[in-house]
């Protein structure tokens, strides 16, 4: 990336946060972290990706067949509202739902209530992964700066003052979650407890049945060797007095063992791998961490860069555009518009105004960033938030909803440099085809493997309770396929196309076959169908949503049809039977 002609790729803001929106996320993959960079009182939400109610799920519906004959006779006489009334049928048990880890909280002296209001600046620094708080007391400069460590698997937050001895406050570590936190020496709180083993029961307790999964978190905190005190206040606090600068290291863990797994029968204990998570950073220094962070991240990062003009007759005026290396995207850098005190809020304000292409730069690099930090090698699949979850009841369960929401959040990996991020989404897909295979058989009577339209971390198949014209939906495996080939087509990763991608197209297809049925005037259909989430009125005037052969069906099952004949031939292997019914239906 050329820094020294680019804006700094900063989001700015001239205040603490008011809502979950304004506060900052942070995040490795696995860990996250909101900061809402208040002054008197912190908040640090967390979040550790494998947190989710519930445990591995029967995906299958036994009396789902008869509803099916049931629901595809409907659809043949024309009568969709009654079709869709019949839908309900053909439902399994919802999806479970994420949790969130607990907040650090962190309350300062009350000197921090008089700040300079003028003095504060809060922003998200996207070349460096960090979050950063300045604002001053006085004649003492506050500093706090906030990053979570891919190598280290840590949430690192530095405090300092200006002036020696200035920095005292008191932090707790809790939770919404069942939990226990505790003082472990004179500088670590931990905190155990665990999900709820059902969807969101109405309480529960340690002991109740099934049991969820369980969590740990430690937060370790370091301080100036030459001045400062810290010292338990009570048993679930820790008090910093009088200390130059403090360190604030939060590692986590989870007994989650993989999506077939019972919580019940995992062998990891969550304390313990957190307690090792510190004691391999035992001796590494705040600039060590930073370092080991920025070339992870960076490396990353730097892939893309991009530079827009004001006006299409800028670009014809500079005679020294040139192509960039690839996957650089490089026009004419606007002038006068470097100062990036700007607070994020006023820049989108003025930009209905006023037009402002650095914005646009920032956007799409913001979109880069928040895959990086939710999206790592090993991790879970990114969620509806991508990690961020403030709630015991998110929105829409923060689940992964496969009608677009899923495939919207990979779309930039690849276009964006950024292939490795796609691999917790086919580790997911590779669990998804293996409850989906059960799936298909009982409740469809069909082969290969099916996936509707919502899942979670047990990777559920079945269709979600609810609404049809949302939950009937079977073409969510179907969509994910598609990024499969998609994968092939940037990378040439042959090995991959042989191994992961062939066998799961493979099995989307087979289904496929099996879900089209001879419908009106010998075309083969999809019934039930639907088109995600849109209503119609039907000839007799109800509203429904459940009919046959919506666009959207046919539209993916050609491209799937049309990947694995592609994909056959790159591979050798175009002479398989399956392949040969597919290139007759594409």
């Amino acid at each position: 990336m050329d820094t020294e002609s680019t804006i700094p790729l900063k989001i700015t803001f001239n205040g603490p946060a008011n809502h979950f929106t304004d506060a900052i996320p942070v995040g490795n993959g696995r860990l996250g972290a909101m900061v809402w960079g208040g002054v008197a009182s912190e908040t640090l939400q967390l979040n550790e990706d494998t947190l989710w109610t519930g445990i591995p799920g029967d995906y299958t519906r036994p009396t789902a067949p008869e509803a099916l004959s049931e629901v595809r006779g409907l659809v043949d006489h024309g009568e969709y509202a009654e079709a869709t009334e019949a839908a309900v049928k053909l439902f399994g048990n919802p999806a479970q739902v994420y949790q969130l880890l607990g907040d650090i909280k962190l309350e300062f002296d009350d000197s921090h209530l008089a700040y300079a209001e003028e003095t504060y600046h809060r922003e998200l620094d996207l070349n460096t992964a960090t979050a950063q708080v300045n604002y001053s007391v006085g004649d003492v400069e506050f500093t706090r700066e906030c990053f979570s460590s891919k190598p280290d698997q840590v949430i690192v937050t530095k405090i300092s003052g200006s002036k020696s001895g200035s920095l005292s406050f008191t932090a707790s570590l809790e939770s919404k979650l069942n939990h226990h936190s505790y003082v472990n020496g004179n500088n670590q709180i931990v905190m155990e407890g665990n999900c709820p083993g059902k969807r969101i029961p109405p309480n529960m307790s340690a002991n109740d049945e099934p049991k969820g999964i369980q969590f740990s978190a430690i937060l370790d905190i370091q301080i100036s060797d030459s001045t400062g005190k810290i010292h338990a206040l009570g048993d679930k606090k820790l008090k910093v007095e009088s200390s130059d600068w403090a360190l604030l290291f939060l590692v986590s863990s989870s007994s989650f063992e993989g999506p077939f797994t019972k919580p019940l029968d995992s062998k990891k204990d969550p304390t313990s791998e957190s307690m090792n998570a510190l004691k391999s950073i035992k001796n590494l220094s705040y600039s060590d961490l930073y370092a080991r962070h920025l070339d992870d991240y960076q490396n990353l990062f730097h892939r893309v860069s991009l530079q827009l003009s004001t006006s299409s007759e800028g670009l014809a005026r500079d005679k020294s555009l040139e192509m960039r290396p690839l996957y650089s995207i490089t026009d004419v850098l606007p002038k006068g518009n470097e100062n990036d005190t700007v607070s994020a809020a006023e820049r989108v304000k003025s930009f209905q105004i006023d037009e402002d292409p650095s914005l646009v730069e920032l956007l799409f690099q913001y979109g880069r960033y928040l895959l990086i930090s939710c999206s790592r090698p090993g991790t879970q699949v990114a969620n509806l938030q991508g990690i961020w979850n403030k709630d015991l009841e998110p929105k829409w369960d923060s689940a992964p909803h496969l009608n677009i929401n899923l495939e919207m959040n990979y779309w930039p990996s690849l276009p964006c440099n950024l292939s490795e991020c796609q691999e917790p989404f086919f580790d997911f897909l590779t669990s998804l085809s293996v409850n989906g295979s059960k799936t298909a058989q009982v409740n469809y009577i069909a082969s290969g493997w099916v996936v509707h339209h919502k899942s979670d971390i047990w990777a559920k198949s079945s269709a979600d309770q609810g609404n049809a014209v949302w939950a009937l939906w079977a073409m969510g495996g179907a969509w994910l396929c598609t990024h499969l080939w998609e994968h092939y087509k940037y990378t040439l990763d042959k090995d991959f196309l042989k191994t992961k991608a062939y066998p799961l197209l493979e099995g989307c297809a087979l289904f496929l076959l099996d879900w089209l049925i001879e419908g009106h005037d010998g075309y083969l259909d999809t019934n039930p169908s639907t088109s995600p989430e849109h209503n119609f009125i039907a000839p007799d005037g109800k509203t429904a949503c459940v009919s046959y052969s919506s666009t959207m069906d046919m539209a993916i099952i050609r491209e799937v049809f049309s990947a694995i004949i592609s994909a056959a031939e790159v591979l050798g292997t175009n002479e398989d039977p399956l392949l040969k019914k597919c290139v007759r239906l594409s």
